[in-house]
C-alpha cells in the first residue's frame, strides 16, 4: 500500500510539474536563453596587454569607478596571469585592484577564473570568479567577457573608443546570446 501511495504521489508531482512548465510557456514569457558558451579558442599570450572598458553591467565591486576603467593583463612565470584593474573615482583619484587569473582546461581555452582575494584564500572555490571570453574579434581588438549566469558583462577594447558600427555589431551578437542589454552601462567615451 505504501509503495502504491508513493507511486501515485510521484505521478501527481510529475503531472503538476509538466502543467506548470506548460503554463509558464503559455504566459508569453520569453524562453530561457541557451547555455552561454565561451569562444572556441583563445590565444592567451596575444590577449595580454591593456584593455579599456567600453561598457559593463553594474556591479558592486566597481561602484566607486566613474571613468578611465582599464585592465592590464600580463603572463607570470608560473603560467598564470597578473590582472591589474584601474579606474578613476568621483574625486579624481585612481584606484586599482590586483588579481590573478588562471586558465581552465587546455591552453586554448577561453574559460578563465580570476581571484582578487589574498593568495592564502586561493584554495577556496568562492575566491575565484569565472572570466569567460564570449566574443572576440579576430584582430583581438574588441572583446566581451562574462560568466555562465550572465550576471556580469564587460565590453573591452584595445583603445578607449571603438567604432560605432563595431560596437553595434557586438551588441547584436550579445543580444542573440541572451543578454539583457537594458542593463548595459556605457563607461567609455561615445
Amino acid at each position: 500500500m505504501m509503495k502504491k501511495n508513493l507511486l501515485a504521489l510521484l505521478c501527481c508531482l510529475g503531472a503538476m510539474s509538466a502543467a506548470t512548465e506548460n503554463a509558464v510557456a503559455a504566459d508569453g514569457a520569453p524562453p530561457a536563453p541557451a547555455a552561454l558558451n565561451a569562444i572556441p579558442s583563445l590565444d592567451v599570450p596575444r590577449y595580454m596587454g591593456t584593455w579599456y572598458e567600453i561598457a559593463r553591467f553594474p556591479n558592486w565591486f566597481q561602484r566607486k569607478c566613474t571613468g578611465d576603467s582599464k585592465a592590464e593583463y600580463s603572463l607570470r612565470q608560473d603560467g598564470m596571469v597578473q590582472v591589474i584593474n584601474r579606474c578613476r573615482t568621483e574625486g579624481g583619484a585612481m584606484i586599482e585592484a590586483v588579481g590573478t587569473a588562471r586558465q581552465i582546461g587546455p591552453t586554448t581555452s577561453a574559460k578563465l577564473e580570476v581571484r582578487f582575494a589574498p593568495a592564502w584564500l586561493s584554495f577556496l572555490p568562492f575566491a575565484w570568479g569565472d572570466y569567460w571570453v564570449i566574443d572576440l574579434d579576430e584582430d583581438y581588438q574588441l572583446v566581451a567577457v562574462s560568466e555562465p549566469r550572465r550576471e556580469y558583462l564587460w565590453i573591452l577594447a584595445r583603445t578607449p573608443q571603438v567604432a560605432r558600427e563595431d560596437y553595434a555589431r557586438l551588441l547584436a551578437r550579445l543580444e542573440q546570446k541572451g543578454f539583457d542589454l537594458g542593463r548595459l552601462e556605457r563607461t567609455g567615451p561615445d
